[in-house]
């Protein structure tokens, strides 16, 4: 089993489903409610757990009600949760979502607080590291961690990106929003450009059905992504960079990582729900060999 360690951020969020969102100070009821595991790394993590990768997430919680419900949901998804630091006395991140008829959502996110500060643990031999930009010093430490293995160190460049934590990465995969805040420009190919020259790392871009784009030597190549009837975008990006992360930890080429994660990405896009929609190694094959 591929090991691939993820580090960043884990949550749970509780959405609630309303006929309109609310604007005067009083109770709603709700027609639907839901408590969800969430999170950029921890999606991942269970993302690379159902396509048969070992996932071990490093993410920081405290010793509270949130802290053991974020725990229990990751291992029932069969995450390795012994790289999670749970603070003393720490609080625990959490959202309310309130999601409208058309599918609009209004968030309150708490990111916690008085958590840990550094990962004092023993990471192992991984195949791959990512990380993502939500707990930058325990990330630092996952690069340098990486780079004494040779190991590919792959950051999701979600905004804001530090130009630090970039250049630590052997790989970054900015979603759009990210490389813009990284590199000041809104056109993709000269975000690229300029993001290469800044980090000296392999970069691309994630462009949502439009699927990959990745700077090459003769300049940026479209990887496009298989064409469905979305669902549910919600935690797509997460899904995509476990799963490209998983395909490099395997050996594959960074292209036919982002072929990989491209299809297991716009597969999730056809269920609801984040990591509840993230598909299986088998389904994956199947619908990348359906879609030859």
């Amino acid at each position: 089993m591929t090991d691939v360690l993820v580090c960043g951020s884990t949550a749970i969020d509780f959405l609630f489903t309303v006929d309109a969102f609310p604007d005067r100070p009083e109770k709603y009821r709700a027609a639907d409610a839901a408590i969800v595991g969430g999170g950029c790394a921890g999606n991942a993590a269970v993302a690379i757990a159902r396509l048969g990768g070992r996932a071990r997430l490093a993410a920081r919680c405290g010793q509270d009600m949130i802290g053991r419900m974020t725990c229990d949901d990751l291992e029932d998804w069969g995450v390795d949760t012994s790289l999670v630091v749970r603070t003393p006395g720490g609080r625990s991140a959490y959202s309310s979502i309130l999601v409208d008829p058309a599918g609009e959502r209004q968030i309150v996110a708490f990111r916690g607080e008085k958590l840990a500060e550094r990962l004092d643990r023993d990471l192992g031999k991984p195949s791959a590291v990512l990380a993502d930009t939500r707990w930058p010093e325990a990330a630092m430490q996952v690069f340098a961690h990486a780079r004494t293995l040779g190991i590919p160190a792959v950051l999701d460049g979600e905004a804001p990106v530090s130009g630090t934590l970039a250049a630590a990465a052997t790989h970054v995969a900015f979603s759009a929003q990210g490389l813009a805040e990284f590199t000041a420009t809104r056109d993709l190919s000269e975000g690229l450009a300029r993001a290469t020259r800044r980090t000296g790392a392999w970069v691309c871009v994630t462009d949502g059905a439009a699927g990959t784009l990745i700077a090459g030597a003769g300049g940026p190549e479209r990887i496009p992504a298989p064409q469905v009837a979305a669902v549910d975008t919600l935690g797509a990006g997460d899904v995509w960079h476990g799963a490209f992360a998983l395909a490099l930890a395997e050996g594959r080429s960074e292209r036919a990582a982002v072929v990989f994660a491209n299809a297991t990405a716009s597969l999730k896009c056809t269920r609801p729900g984040g990591r509840q929609g993230a598909p299986t190694r088998a389904e994956v094959d199947e619908f990348m060999q359906g879609a030859d």
